[in-house]
């Protein structure tokens, strides 16, 4: 006969942890009453200790303070991407500018320097090179 997977939400996870660490119950009597293999419940347990501790777990966090954390983390990583193609996107920007600006520089001293070729001061350059 197969078992089906039972799934809980980290609310119940949270209560269950709570019972052992919080009102005193084994964990026995806790995942006898609960009906949760104690192998699980002795997880959600070390995982609300570590969450208490400050670590964010791998798993979906039991605590509120680890959930927001796991979500601010996760949004960190969707958000950090996309800023570093902005700031790439702003330096071509900036070079797309600095090469119109030396392009419409050439353009406005070419006119100038001609009148001045073959007269000996033919070190003023118009070309691009």
């Amino acid at each position: 006969m197969t078992r089906l997977r039972r799934s809980f939400t980290a609310q119940f996870k949270l209560e269950a942890a709570s019972l052992v660490l919080d009102q005193g119950y084994s964990v026995p009597e806790a995942s006898r009453s609960l009906d949760v293999g104690e192998t699980v419940l002795r997880r959600w347990v070390q995982q609300l200790q570590s969450e208490r501790c400050g670590t964010t777990p791998i798993s979906k966090a039991l605590t509120p303070e680890q959930q927001k954390i796991q979500e601010l983390e996760a949004r960190i990583n969707r958000l950090e991407p996309e800023k570093d193609i902005l700031k790439m996107y702003g330096l071509l920007l900036i070079c797309k500018r600095e090469l119109i600006s030396r392009s419409r520089l050439r353009q406005c001293i070419r006119p100038v320097c001609e009148p001045f070729s073959g007269s000996g001061l033919d070190g003023i350059r118009t070309s691009s090179s």
